[in-house]
């Protein structure tokens, strides 16, 4: 388990971190996302012990990382962004030396090296320069070197970013996987994979935290009406008289016309008003041709945009 406590870190006069409190238990897999400069990177850097807080206490699984750190850092696996790997070592020979650093015990330390590279899907390039593999084995050596020594917590900065659609999928899948038997915190500016992958969000902003809950419920929070998106062939313009009909209806926008002559509208309802089948039911009545008819979910992304705009303000 990890406790962050009244947290605030000073560079001089400047305020990165501001009395920043939150906790994550064991097995949580949680996204830190923010804008750039929002003080995501400061806060990974006190959690992984690189930098001391100003004020306020962390603990890591129990150990005060100031009072405790070398017990601290132990329960945890940095793999940092930007890949820094030592470029003239086999996959084999840096993962070893990251478990030569961790101090694994000499006796183990063959068998779980082995077993951290079969884990990690890097069994069929352990002998390759580190420096001659593709972006996506790359990210999966800094894993291994995350993941050698079994810290219970693993801290993920940007683990996709570079990647082709391909290698994003794999390294997905593959924190999944880890997020069964570890605790995950994962910095990431996709808020789709965020979405995915996280059963919990921190949103910070300007140095404080301006949301921590799941990505469904910061989904439903900021989405205070329902939207349908409409594509139709409405060459007289009878769209309007759709709202007038149907008194859940808040608004129908056009926001786009197309080369084949349909039109595209938005139509904003009550929240959790389904009115679907009476637009279907209305535009049969006034001859609209329906092409498509769909429901705009809110997204991650929007909740982390009214957020941020919110705190801006």
């Amino acid at each position: 388990m990890i406790e962050v406590k009244n947290v605030t870190k000073k560079y001089g006069k400047t305020v990165a971190v501001e009395d920043i409190s939150f906790s994550i238990n064991d097995g949580e897999i949680v996204g830190l996302l923010g804008p750039n400069g929002a003080g995501k990177s400061t806060t990974m850097n006190i959690l992984t012990g690189y930098i001391e807080q100003t004020s306020g206490e962390v603990t890591i699984e129990g150990y005060n990382t100031l009072k405790k750190p070398k017990k601290a850092k132990r329960q945890i696996g940095y793999m940092p962004e930007g890949v820094p790997l030592y470029t003239d070592l086999t996959v084999k020979e840096f993962v070893t030396y990251m478990a030569e650093l961790k101090q694994v015990d000499r006796k183990t330390r063959k068998e779980k090296v082995e077993k951290v590279i079969e884990q990690t899907g890097l069994k069929d390039v352990e002998n390759k320069l580190t420096k001659n593999l593709s972006r996506g084995y790359k990210q999966r050596v800094s894993m291994a070197g995350a993941l050698v020594g079994e810290p219970k917590i693993l801290i993920l900065d940007e683990p996709t970013v570079g990647l082709d659609p391909k290698q994003i999928t794999e390294i997905r899948n593959l924190i999944k996987t880890l997020g069964k038997t570890h605790t995950i915190i994962l910095s990431s500016h996709i808020l789709s994979e965020v979405s995915q992958i996280c059963n919990k969000v921190i949103i910070i902003n300007k140095g404080k935290i301006v949301a921590i809950d799941t990505p469904e419920n910061l989904e439903n929070k900021v989405s205070k009406n329902d939207c349908i998106y409409i594509t139709v062939e409405d060459a007289e313009d009878k769209m309007s008289k759709i709202k007038d009909k149907i008194p859940e209806i808040k608004k129908v926008e056009l926001i786009e016309k197309n080369e084949d002559k349909t039109k595209q509208y938005l139509i904003e309802t009550d929240k959790n008003v389904d009115l679907r089948k009476k637009i279907f039911a209305e535009c049969a009545k006034e001859n609209i041709t329906i092409f498509e008819m769909k429901k705009a979910d809110t997204t991650l992304e929007d909740a982390f945009m009214k957020l941020i705009e919110g705190g801006n303000k």
